[in-house]
């Protein structure tokens, strides 16, 4: 009686290994192809981050943050760019205090509305383009903008346009 149950035992430990390796084969070869698909998609997206790194450069080809020449105009006149940029946005942002017309803007807002400089962009040492808006109009200027020695700052409108407002 003892040797069949030692028997039985045997037996049900060898089903139960089997069993294991059977279930631990299936788990792994499931994850095996799990892994395989995540190697695809990694590819993928490393394809994907190359191509927006290429447009990210092509997008920022004219920029002063990326133009070292432009950049090497102001450290030459002794300027620190990081605190010339903030300064020369803030003295554009200003002229939308001005009250009136704005100075730069060459259309004029209806119904009591007023012109705003929203977003600014530095081309170069001498460009700037700039989006406003008066909330019902929008449009975009391009400025050509002069730091003077007393640190003043110059702007004069070079080109502008306004939306059509469908």
């Amino acid at each position: 009686m003892k040797q069949r149950i030692f028997m039985y035992l045997f037996v049900f430990a060898v089903l139960l290994i089997i069993f294991q390796y059977v279930n631990a084969k299936r788990v792994f070869e499931g994850l095996n192809k799990q892994n395989e698909s995540y190697k695809v998609q990694v590819e993928k997206y490393k394809d994907s981050v190359v191509k927006l790194h290429h447009k990210i450069k092509n997008n920022t080809y004219f920029s002063l943050e990326n133009n070292e020449d432009a950049l090497s105009y102001f450290e030459a006149d002794g300027y620190k760019v990081s605190e010339l940029l903030p300064y020369i946005k803030d003295k554009l942002y200003e002229t939308n205090e001005v009250s009136g017309e704005h100075p730069l803007v060459p259309y004029v807002s209806g119904e009591n509305r007023k012109i705003l400089i929203n977003t600014v962009k530095f081309l170069n040492h001498k460009w700037l383009i700039a989006n406003f808006s008066d909330g019902e109009l929008w449009g975009e200027i391009l400025v050509s903008y002069f730091v003077n020695e007393d640190k003043t700052i110059d702007f004069e409108l070079s080109e502008s346009f306004l939306y059509p407002n469908y």
